[in-house]
């Protein structure tokens, strides 16, 4: 089973967003990185973000969201595809933080100046086009507007939303997007985006029991929403044990030789987007030793 993003246009004003259903996404991904509350949250909101993100890709289209900063967080990576797999890490984890503090002013003292870069990479392309802002006040969502509005030249709004409990439970995750389409009323878009700060938790809406078209309707019915057909957002790495032996098996020939002699064994490598574990034995080391013709 996936979450679901569901993209809707609102035919009144001429806008388009989607809507993130990512509770099991956002657990998935915390059980697999072994989160504590606050990095679920900080994390959950980078997989929330890439995923609404993936509405704009097509074919074999793959983007990646990345966050570098000054502050104890460090910053982040999250990606994905047109299929709708997400992946992605916390470059410092555990965050040094008091985890019961949960709030903006927190979030901004995580972050504290950084940038935010967003890199897509179109099916054919030799290189990736690439932009990148300023952090916005320790909000992800708010930087994520920034770079709408400077690197794609529209006007954009996000809402990412992790729910946890007093105890630190993941009660749900979910989030939406709002963007202009040519013709928009600027008017009315104003309003629209004076309305987002008002909004239920689309991540507790929808773990609810709200369903998708209702988040929809219940708080844009007056712009004529108009949902379109559903599209899966799942955590997935595509990494192997075949893939990093294959980058063992490339290190330079003194570098292997070395482990294959030294250890130690098991040599153990790590995947940084889904955290999975692979291990490799003397044997195996020596193994692709031999293939290359070394000892």
């Amino acid at each position: 089973m996936s979450d679901e993003l569901h993209p809707f246009i609102l035919e009144g004003v001429n806008l388009r967003g989607a809507v993130l259903d990512g509770t099991r996404l956002v657990g998935e991904m915390r059980r697999a990185h072994e989160l504590g509350p606050l990095e679920t949250l900080i994390l959950g909101q980078a997989y929330i973000a890439a995923g609404l993100l993936s509405l704009n890709l097509k074919g074999r289209d793959r983007l990646s969201l990345r966050i570098e900063c000054d502050g104890p967080l460090a910053g982040l990576s999250a990606e994905t595809n047109a299929a709708g797999d997400i992946r992605g890490y916390l470059f410092q984890n555990p965050v040094t933080a008091d985890p019961s503090a949960f709030g903006g002013h927190i979030l901004a003292s995580l972050w504290g100046p950084g940038t935010l870069t967003i890199s897509r990479f179109p099916e054919g392309a030799k290189t990736p086009f690439t932009g990148q802002v300023e952090l916005e006040s320790g909000s992800m969502a708010k930087s994520l507007a920034r770079y709408f509005l400077r690197s794609e030249q529209t006007p954009a709004a996000f809402v990412l939303s992790v729910s946890l409990d007093r105890s630190g439970t993941l009660r749900g995750a979910g989030g939406l997007f709002l963007q202009t389409l040519p013709g928009a009323d600027e008017t009315v878009l104003g309003e629209v985006e004076e309305k987002l700060s008002g909004l239920p938790s689309p991540g507790s809406a929808l773990a609810g029991g709200v369903r998708p078209e209702e988040y929809v309707e219940n708080n844009f019915g007056r712009y004529f929403p108009r949902l379109l057909e559903s599209r899966r957002a799942e955590f997935f790495c595509p990494c192997s044990a075949e893939r990093f032996a294959g980058w063992i098996s490339s290190l330079p020939g003194e570098d292997l030789a070395d482990m294959a002699e030294n250890g130690p064994f098991p040599v153990r490598t790590t995947c940084h987007n889904c955290n999975s574990v692979y291990e490799f034995s003397r044997e195996e080391i020596r193994g692709m030793l031999e293939r290359r013709g070394e000892k």
